[in-house]
């Protein structure tokens, strides 16, 4: 059985940065990836790639920026009042914050530069901009 649109599979991967760093893997989460090919819950360029596999089958791919969590968006780096932060733990470039949107979605935020009274934090999703290598294993298929 070759995977097609609409299959719902489960496929082992490790995620790496172009220098071999593992930002994320099906082992780290104790458990295969399951999505339904074809209803855009992961990055187009994965959904790509397991589509024409076959149970068992393994293979490695490299996704583009375009293909993954899209280019870094300069536009997305937003200054705010350092006012507006938690007064109760000290900040510094590189933490991450959670930012709760006005409809409920939470968005992590990552502090990139402090002044004496504001803060830019960039929104854009931390793997933003980023060449991406996946291990893929198919493990299961079902119609």
């Amino acid at each position: 059985m070759v995977i097609k649109k609409g299959d719902k599979v489960k496929v082992e991967y490790t995620g790496m940065l172009e220098d071999g760093t593992v930002f994320d893997s099906s082992e780290k989460h104790g458990k295969p990836l399951e999505f339904e090919v074809g209803a855009g819950l992961v990055m187009p360029g994965f959904e790509k790639a397991v589509t024409g596999m076959k149970k068992g089958e393994e293979k490695e791919i490299t996704l583009q920026p375009a293909d993954a969590y899209g280019e870094h968006k300069p536009e997305f780096v937003k200054k705010m009042p350092k006012d507006q932060l938690p007064k109760d733990k000290e900040i510094k470039v590189g933490m991450f914050l959670v930012m709760a949107l006005p409809n409920g979605m939470k968005l992590p935020a990552k502090i990139v530069d402090i002044s004496d009274t504001e803060v830019s934090i960039d929104l854009n999703p931390p793997l933003a901009g980023k060449v991406l290598k996946f291990k893929l294993k198919v493990v299961d298929i079902t119609a």
